[in-house]
């Protein structure tokens, strides 16, 4: 199975180069898609609980996301991927590693202020605080989890976001987005289905036993 990974890493890494290309749009969303739907066939074929499958289901998720992006514009292609985010955080709450605690949850109100204040045009700033919020804590709570390399492929997945909204304001025209948006995008979702498929099947870490020489006497 781990052959499928690779094809998803090859079908992902060679899209960066290939959307460069004059393509027809229907063959340009099926590159697009296929490395993270590779993802999401890897992930199911090794799925053995819950937590595999819904890792299963975000990768799916979001391959559809890249799909309607490209045919049927931004804010399809985003309610797919806020819908994909809903089920991470599911997947990662239910890992929630308690050692961690709840500090990354302090994050969730900076990524929607500066995602909300990038685009130029006033109207699409609740749009994209709206959807910041999932995209925010669906990070917050990967990190919180007991997948190390998830969480930093989720954290990704924001940068990769913030780049698209700063397209649409500060950093129209740059070359920029262009050259990071999808390299941090699949990177992204790459070490997040690595790392969780890889781990769920473990139990998750249980709570240090105290020291029998710190406890008290009964």
């Amino acid at each position: 199975m781990n052959a499928i990974f690779v094809a998803a890493l090859l079908a992902g890494l060679s899209y960066w180069l290939g959307s460069r290309l004059a393509l027809d749009p229907v063959l340009l969303a099926a590159w697009k898609s296929a490395g993270v739907a590779l993802l999401a066939f890897w992930a199911a074929s090794r799925a053995r609980n819950t937590d595999g499958w819904l890792l299963a289901a975000v990768m799916a998720l979001g391959a559809t996301g890249d799909v309607l992006i490209e045919l049927a514009g931004l804010q399809a292609g985003a309610a797919a991927f806020l819908a994909g985010h809903i089920v991470a955080i599911t997947l990662y709450l239910r890992n929630r590693d308690a050692e961690r605690g709840w500090r990354p949850l302090f994050a969730i109100p900076m990524v929607i202020a500066v995602a909300a204040l990038l685009p130029a045009d006033p109207a699409a700033m609740p749009p994209v605080a709206l959807y910041s919020l999932g995209l925010a804590t669906m990070a917050a709570c990967a990190a919180m989890s007991r997948f190390n390399i998830a969480a930093i492929g989720a954290w990704l997945f924001v940068a990769s976001d913030l780049l698209i909204f700063a397209r649409l304001g500060p950093l129209a025209g740059s070359i920029i987005p262009d050259l990071l948006v999808w390299p941090l995008y699949f990177g992204g979702q790459a070490m997040i289905a690595w790392d969780v498929s890889r781990r769920a099947s473990a139990p998750a870490p249980q709570p240090r036993a105290e020291p029998a020489a710190a406890r008290s006497p009964r």
